[in-house]
């Protein structure tokens, strides 16, 4: 009788072990697909395999008032600091982190971003608007103010992203949308690494001060990446982590996915540890000392 009440015990442990066995036979998949899809993406960009989606030709934009609107908005977004000046509080442009005026894979283009919103946005835990999300570019990137939502700057800069996504299906995630994730590589970003990348690779182009370099009537041929004209703490690119996906898939110019993901780490955290200005959201004397 004590053999037959031990059957059941064993039968147990062993679907304990074999469950257990399984979960992490499991985990470990995941934990290989995640690199495996990522190499993939990235070969396949390298080898230009990847099909992106065309932006439409400026030729096919309407001569009506959509088409002013949509000639309007990407005067806007590659000039800013010119045709959004009363909004924005420094030099920099849209274009500067949307490359190709909001037409380049994996630098957050537009034609990926429009047919997203809205969204939920972890930055004020609720759902945003795509205009919504347009002032807080004003607010933190430009480091400005966020245009009210009748301003005609707006209205310009939602029907350029409406002209780019065209053919784009609505709530469809596309190839090439936003910046890519850096996966964590096991060991932490080193500012003092990063400082050395910046100067082999980096300064060349946006300075030693990182001041980058101005052009004439206003904005910039190469944008600072810090100092009073950069982008302020509350951006999304003074995440280390967004930012080093914007490095790893863009930077350095015509040689984006050459930095390995901890080169691209260590430059991001060297660029975010230099002074900026604070975020506007913990207001000025909190700011300072943040």
């Amino acid at each position: 009788m004590r053999r037959f009440r031990e059957r059941p015990i064993l039968l147990a442990v062993a679907s304990v072990m074999l469950l257990c066995s399984f979960q992490s036979a499991t985990s470990l998949a995941q934990d290989i697909t995640a690199p495996a899809e990522r190499t993939r993406m990235l070969a396949d960009d390298l080898k230009g395999t990847t099909r992106y989606q065309l932006a439409p030709n400026e030729d096919t934009i309407p001569n009506d008032k959509y088409g002013d609107d949509i000639r309007l908005g990407k005067k806007i977004f590659t000039e800013t600091y010119t045709y959004g000046r009363r909004y924005a509080g420094n030099g920099l442009s849209c274009a500067n982190c949307h490359l190709d005026a909001g037409r380049q894979p994996h630098a957050s283009p537009m034609w990926a971003a429009y047919g997203m919103y809205p969204a939920y946005l972890e930055k004020n835990d609720r759902n945003n608007s795509l205009e919504e999300r347009i002032q807080q570019c004003f607010q933190f990137s430009l480091n400005g103010f966020a245009p009210a939502l009748d301003a005609p700057e707006l209205r310009a800069l939602v029907s350029y992203m409406h002209f780019l996504a065209k053919g784009v299906p609505i709530g469809v995630e596309m190839p090439g949308r936003g910046y890519p994730q850096v996966l964590k590589t096991g060991s932490d970003p080193s500012p003092t690494r990063g400082g050395d990348i910046y100067k082999a690779k980096c300064a060349s182009c946006h300075g030693a001060n990182g001041a980058g370099k101005k052009k004439e009537g206003g904005g910039y041929t190469w944008p600072p990446l810090w100092g009073m004209d950069a982008y302020n703490k509350g951006a999304g690119m003074a995440s280390n982590n967004l930012l080093a996906g914007f490095i790893k898939a863009n930077m350095p110019p015509g040689q984006g996915w050459s930095l390995t993901d901890q080169e691209a780490l260590d430059v991001a955290a060297h660029i975010n540890l230099q002074i900026r200005p604070f975020d506007p959201r913990k207001g000025l004397l909190k700011g300072l000392f943040d």
